[in-house]
């Protein structure tokens, strides 16, 4: 099943656990969505925080149901899904399942665990960077569904914060060989 606009609308949270398992693909290239974190306007780590707007993080500020990318310490895209105004969801880790050829070019590597474990490496395999930024989700190059099962999922803290690292605000497939990073313990 396809996500509406309204999907996005759902608190922050509720949206990062509702992707496990989904399918997302970027001009016919990607795979199941494993790992998610959630940011808000009331998050000091996110760059929405205390809804200050900026030319860089504007897209959060826009309509539920599109990207927003931004690059990470200069080096790395990583792809956000905006919610509600000022709270995205950040694509984490996906499963590989479609053009894995292209991946593997992409990224240099034919270890498909290390193809989208991470959001600069996803980004990197999907072909994703700052001229998405903005789009929509609900239209090319985008293709997203929802998962048709539940899936079991843990929960822990974010990974490489400096503020409000300790809030429970990453959310992963249990037992999936392409998360980023282990969760510490089972939640």
């Amino acid at each position: 099943m396809r996500p509406s606009r309204h999907f996005f609308e759902e608190p922050v949270d509720q949206v990062a656990r509702s992707l496990i398992g989904g399918l997302l693909l970027v001009n016919g290239t990607g795979g199941r969505i494993v790992e998610t974190e959630s940011y808000d306007a009331d998050d000091p780590a996110s760059h929405s925080y205390l809804m200050r707007r900026t030319p860089r993080n504007g897209a959060m500020f826009g309509p539920p149901a599109h990207v927003y990318v931004y690059r990470s310490y200069g080096i790395h895209w990583c792809l956000n899904f905006v919610c509600s105004p000022g709270s995205a969801v950040l694509i984490r880790a996906l499963e590989p399942v479609k053009g894995i050829e292209a991946m593997r070019r992409r990224r240099g590597t034919t270890d498909d665990a290390l193809l989208c474990a991470g959001p600069g490496r996803l980004c990197e395999a999907l072909g994703i960077d700052k001229r998405l930024d903005g789009a929509s989700l609900l239209r090319p190059p985008f293709t997203l569904t929802l998962p048709d099962d539940r899936r079991a999922i843990l929960i822990g803290p974010r990974i490489g914060l400096t503020k409000a690292a300790e809030r429970h605000r990453r959310f992963g497939e249990k037992d999936s060989r392409f998360l980023s990073r282990r969760f510490a313990k089972e939640t």
